[in-house]
């Protein structure tokens, strides 16, 4: 290259690191000049030459010092953007995508061992033998994780409790006495407006039990010294509602499948080592309460809501063998776990979100199910969830659920109700989730009619 260019680098360079040219040049380690000269430098070199061929710089014409540098800056900028571009080359592509395209991704990777519809004539079961695999997947369930309790291979029996199998396998050499009374209770906060203490005196009374039901206010805060007030205090069960149906989970020693499934618990059983057996009676007392004769399988369910009580529907509506699920919610990237959720469990359903503002036509689907607020006594109490205009968009085979119990008729009921449409109380749902509490804690079940004339007394 030019003999002059390449002195007046070395003079920069020797600058730059405040020595002389002729002791940088008896170190022997210029990068120009040494045979060891790197394959990066080499072409820096290069680069230098072609960059000041381009600009006509030759041994004829002197470059003044602003034009070197100049150059030597072009040349250091695309020496840089050559190196990044060779470093992105290496780097794996990330390619962006929606929420939706990454959900339907996810979803084309399900494996095969997931949930087994239950057959129609399990529809009514007390508790129906959901195949193991229904809590073995990849994805986590929530913070409890899978069930612990398998199910005994045995002939189906009718009472809840006997249906799920808690393993006794290693039972110790001395039997634990049970002198604890009767006592039940349930937890949550507030609890003014519960009628649990009402029904379930009933339905000890149908089975000529002597038991008490207490209401115990629980605030999330105090959860614990209440865990331990009840095992101290010789309870034998409770029950569990809002806000303590997930943090309850954390507490307990097994849970059940409907617990797993639905990610929540509202039974709680209290065995004689005080160890915590949790269950999930929603989805049974959902399932019973739709009446025989209503065939919803195979049609498609539009669900309000997309909480807890939604959630504990929607595995009570995949068991009644729906092919399609709609949920309407207000907020749907709040309901972007759920949907990820029931896609990877139920993979033979179909699933989708929609804005609940936006409802326009309802005449597809066979049943409107209830699972917000609204309505309910306190909370918007003579307020409907949609507009009446949409609800008449409703075939008039199509059934109104509202899982709402507070009034016995909600202001959707009623307008379901003058339209000539069928409906469903959340007040059946509710009596018969107390029924299956109390299979759990007694192994027999309780008169549901004597149970819904004493809670229509008291509302």
């Amino acid at each position: 290259m030019n003999p002059e260019l390449y002195e007046r680098y070395l003079a920069k360079k020797a600058k730059k690191l405040g020595i002389s040219v002729e002791e940088l040049k008896a170190q022997g380690t210029t990068p120009l000049v040494s045979s060891t000269t790197s394959a990066v430098e080499t072409s820096s070199v290069a680069s230098t030459d072609a960059i000041l061929q381009e600009q006509n710089i030759s041994s004829e014409k002197p470059t003044t010092l602003n034009n070197y540098s100049s150059s030597a800056q072009t040349v250091t900028s695309n020496y840089m953007q050559s190196n990044i571009a060779s470093l992105n080359a290496q780097q794996p592509q990330y390619i962006q995508r929606t929420i939706q395209e990454q959900i339907d991704a996810q979803n084309s990777v399900v494996q095969e061992t997931s949930y087994v519809q239950p057959q129609e004539s399990d529809r009514y079961a007390p508790y129906s033998n959901m195949q193991p695999e229904t809590v073995k997947t990849d994805v986590p369930s929530f913070i409890f994780g899978p069930s612990r309790i398998e199910e005994e291979k045995k002939e189906p029996v009718q009472s809840y409790n006997n249906s799920l199998n808690v393993n006794t396998s290693a039972v110790t050499s001395e039997e634990i006495q049970d002198t604890r009374e009767n006592r039940f209770a349930l937890i949550g906060y507030p609890l003014g407006h519960s009628l649990s203490a009402v029904i379930h005196s009933a339905g000890f009374k149908s089975l000529g039990i002597d038991a008490t039901y207490e209401i115990l206010e629980t605030p999330p805060d105090d959860l614990v010294y209440r865990l331990k007030f009840l095992k101290r205090h010789n309870y034998k069960g409770f029950n569990v509602t809002i806000p303590l149906k997930l943090p309850i989970s954390l507490f307990v020693n097994e849970v059940d499948k409907y617990a797993d499934l639905a990610r929540a618990v509202n039974t709680v059983s209290i065995e004689k080592d005080r160890t915590l057996k949790a269950y999930n009676t929603d989805v049974i007392g959902f399932r019973r309460a739709i009446p025989k004769d209503v065939i919803i399988r195979g049609k498609k369910v539009a669900v309000l809501g997309t909480g807890g009580a939604a959630h504990a529907a929607c595995v009570a509506l995949v068991e009644c063998g729906v092919d399609e699920i709609a949920f309407f919610t207000r907020n749907i990237p709040n309901s972007i776990d759920l949907m990820n959720y029931v896609r990877r469990k139920f993979p033979s359903v179909t699933f989708n979100v929609y804005q609940i503002e936006n409802i326009r036509n309802l005449s597809e689907y066979a049943m409107l199910v209830n699972t917000t607020p609204i309505g309910m006594l306190g909370k918007a109490g003579d307020m409907m969830p949609v507009e009446r205009y949409a609800l008449e968009t409703l075939d008039k085979n199509a059934v109104v659920y509202d899982v709402i119990y507070n009034p016995k008729k909600t202001v959707l009921i009623k307008e379901a109700e003058k339209l000539g449409l069928r409906f469903i109380t959340g007040l059946d749902m509710f009596i018969y989730q107390a029924v299956a509490a109390q299979e759990i804690w007694f192994g027999k079940t309780p008169d549901f009619k004597d149970m819904k004339i004493a809670a229509l007394e008291n509302l």
